[in-house]
């Protein structure tokens, strides 16, 4: 294998829980909720899909449908979308809808998988070309930056910067021109199969690992350190 693409969210990183995000926002902004109704709005965030990288929304409604299935093309349609559905949910300030979204592109929000560090590392070590190619309307490198991955990621290939979603196999075919590989040489990895699963059209591998909680999913990623060889 020449080359390694990732997922940034639910494959290398996963955001923190709604009610976390919500909590900090609230401490941050000096509001307060008290602890039921705090519950309570944090499991109706979660409903709405409020959360960039957390829950897909129960039901996006019908005024919102279509920015919502372009989200990813540029940063307006993510944060129309998501601040969208997360005026669903009375706050106890209107703003408070902006400051979450902002919240969500903070490295604090974010904690990588635990054998994230290892896997690249290692591929790093091989000579062994490494991409993030993310569905996304914000910089994420900022993310890698702070919790030390950054120096093993070769190119960051995003949804918002090229105009194109997953599973369009254009944005895979950046990623692997980035690194200078023959996708039928390269392993794609993430953890949605339709979006994810669009490297196959290019002939490149792919493997999926499940978006679940960091503490629930210890050593997911390191078959991919078996299958690239």
């Amino acid at each position: 294998m020449q080359g390694v693409l990732f997922d940034f969210s639910g494959t290398l990183f996963r955001i923190e829980p709604t009610e976390s995000w919500l909590r900090a926002v609230l401490d941050e902004t000096g509001h307060v909720m008290a602890e039921p109704e705090l519950t309570a709005t944090a499991k109706a965030l979660e409903s709405a899909g409020a959360l960039p990288g957390g829950a897909e929304p129960v039901d996006v409604p019908a005024e919102l449908a279509g920015l919502w299935t372009e989200r990813d093309r540029s940063t307006e349609q993510h944060r129309a979308a998501y601040t969208g559905l997360s005026r669903l949910v009375p706050l106890p300030d209107p703003s408070l809808h902006d400051t979450l979204y902002d919240r969500h592109m903070s490295p604090a929000a974010w904690s990588p998988y635990p054998d994230a560090e290892k896997v690249l590392r290692t591929l790093r070590e091989r000579g062994t070309g490494v991409a993030v190619v993310s569905n996304i309307g914000w910089d994420l490198r900022p993310v890698f930056r702070e919790h030390g991955l950054d120096a093993y990621v070769d190119a960051y290939v995003l949804s918002y910067e090229h105009r194109v979603q997953k599973p369009d196999p254009r944005l895979f075919s950046v990623a692997c021109e980035a690194l200078g590989a023959d996708p039928r040489r390269v392993l794609m990895v993430g953890d949605n199969r339709v979006a994810d699963g669009g490297a196959a059209a290019l002939g490149c591998r792919v493997h999926f690992v499940d978006h679940l909680p960091v503490a629930q999913r210890p050593d997911a990623l390191s078959p991919v350190l078996d299958l690239v060889g």
